[in-house]
């Protein structure tokens, strides 16, 4: 399970519509969920639509926050973006079972074993996390914010029983003219490596919104699903994967309620 979470206080400025790039991630499987991420100042009429259409396009949740909601925000949209998309297939296998996709149509116990195993992929199913962040000049007031709701966001996806994986970018990239969006985190599931987020950050004006999230989705759908990260060294990637721990497949429910 794939998802982007782009954090920005303002409007994109530079490059293809961060709209049509949004709706390029949701047709590669990836949802892309938008904070739109505000101070005493209020992000314009414009800027709030903006963050509407991307998330709407992207098959994701916006919202809009202060600095201080910005943690529990990010958490919130993983957690929920991975159950509606497991309620989303749930509902297609019932579909598909029943003809009906409601789980109020099954009877009571099937029901309550079906909500069981919906619960347990919450946790098993594996996920791949990018943080998208706008580094235009107006976020340096915000940016320690951002890098404390990583590390909250870190803790949160390492509670998990399932695989999961987290990468960081930034955008415009700190190297002039070159790119635009770079890197500051490869893909982990260390809470070490984030010491190095940011490092030297360059803040600048211009906000290439959808050049950036076009890059984003090329480097997760290049990485491909999430790899063994247990198998690296490190006690925290030693752990192994629950006995017992559920996957997402064709036929998950045919078990539970015929």
């Amino acid at each position: 399970m794939k998802q982007i979470i782009l954090i920005t206080d303002g409007c994109s400025n530079v490059g293809i519509s961060p709209v049509i790039a949004a709706a390029h991630a949701k047709a590669e499987g990836i949802v892309v969920n938008v904070i739109g991420l505000i101070d005493t100042t209020v992000l314009g009429e414009h800027g709030i639509e903006e963050v509407n259409e991307i998330a709407e396009a992207g098959g994701g949740m916006s919202r809009l926050v202060t600095v201080d909601q910005l943690s529990q925000t990010v958490q919130m949209m993983t957690r929920k973006t991975v159950v509606q998309t497991i309620q989303k297939a749930v509902g297609k296998e019932l579909q598909h079972l029943f003809g009906d996709s409601r789980l109020e149509s099954l009877p009571p116990d099937k029901r309550s074993q079906v909500v069981q195993v919906m619960d347990d992929l919450s946790e098993t199913t594996e996920l791949d996390i990018v943080l998208l962040i706008d580094a235009s000049a107006s976020m340096k007031s915000k940016l320690q914010a951002v890098k404390e709701s990583i590390y909250d966001l870190q803790l949160s996806i390492q509670a998990r029983a399932g695989m999961s994986r987290l990468a960081v970018f930034h955008f415009p990239a700190s190297i002039s003219g070159q790119e635009e969006v770079q890197m500051d985190l490869d893909w982990t599931a260390d809470l070490a490596n984030l010491n190095r987020l940011f490092y030297k950050l360059n803040m600048k004006g211009t906000t290439p919104t959808g050049p950036a999230l076009l890059k984003v989705i090329r480097f997760i759908t290049d990485t491909g699903a999430v790899d063994d990260i247990y198998s690296k060294k490190g006690a925290a990637a030693e752990r192994p994967v629950p006995e017992g721990a559920l996957k997402v497949k064709d036929g998950m429910l045919s078990d539970y309620v015929v």
